[in-house]
């Protein structure tokens, strides 16, 4: 029988050793809003080793999901919150997504074309003009669905060591898609479309860009009328006009190397 496994990772990496904030341990109290059935999941052991064998390895905190048809839901954490504060990561505690944004983008951008508003193999200068077009090499010939599966090769501006120096000089420093993609003019492209697959963030910057212009509105209201909305997504933000939330957990990055 056909099993279907879906898992979700949530990983902190190890920070160097800089003096931390004083937060009170009920900042990152939590619950679940649904009926967690994690502890009778027959599972429950091997999950959980998988997890506490990653903070046992550096990471230094980790909350992963699963879903199986036949056993259901797990969800289960190890490691920490808040290494300063010794707080241990639950697993109800929220979190950044990073990364996993692009898989709300790439599915809203299915559903556009689903609902017949583009076609995925339309060229991504039909919708976007000027300087993101001109001065990003490969973007005038680039379709969306390239830009979808990285196989563009546009170059990636968190390579650009200009923008890795600027943002660790700012950590909290917000991002406008605009000031994101400069990092990317007149660089050189990795190959021409279709030749390969290489990951690059500005693809899915201009993917972003796609969803305003056919909407008309921000992306992350897109998100929220298409995805989070329909599918019940009571615990997922897109923290523009939002705070971030209360409660979520420290982040860490390693500094060095």
């Amino acid at each position: 029988m056909n099993k279907t496994i879906y898992f979700i990772l949530t990983l902190f990496l190890l920070n160097a050793c800089h003096k931390g904030e004083d937060i009170n341990p009920t900042y990152y109290n939590c619950t679940f809003n649904f009926a967690d059935s994690s502890y009778s999941n027959p599972n429950k052991n091997k999950y959980q080793s998988v997890v506490d064998d990653m903070t046992s390895n550096g990471v230094v905190g980790v909350t992963m999901s699963v879903y199986n048809t036949q056993s259901g839901i797990w969800v289960g954490a190890s490691g920490k919150a808040d290494l300063h504060n010794n707080i241990d990561m639950q697993p109800c505690n929220i979190s950044r997504v990073g990364s996993t944004v692009k898989m709300f983008t790439a599915t809203t951008v299915l559903k556009l074309a689903e609902e017949g508003k583009i076609n995925l193999d339309d060229k991504i200068s039909s919708y976007l003009q000027g300087d993101v077009i001109n001065k990003i090499e490969n973007a005038d010939k680039a379709t969306i669905r390239q830009l979808l599966n990285h196989s563009s090769g546009i170059y990636n501006y968190i390579q650009n060591l200009k923008f890795q120096t600027a943002s660790l000089n700012d950590f909290i420093r917000e991002w406008k898609p605009d000031e994101l993609l400069k990092y990317a003019y007149n660089q050189k492209a990795y190959f021409q479309p279709d030749e390969d697959v290489r990951y690059s963030n500005t693809g899915y910057i201009m993917l972003g860009m796609l969803i305003e212009k056919v909407e008309g509105k921000p992306f992350y209201k897109v998100f929220e009328e298409k995805l989070f909305v329909p599918l019940g997504l009571t615990m997922t933000k897109f923290a523009a006009e939002d705070h971030i939330p209360y409660g979520t957990v420290r982040g860490y990055i390693l500094d060095f190397g």
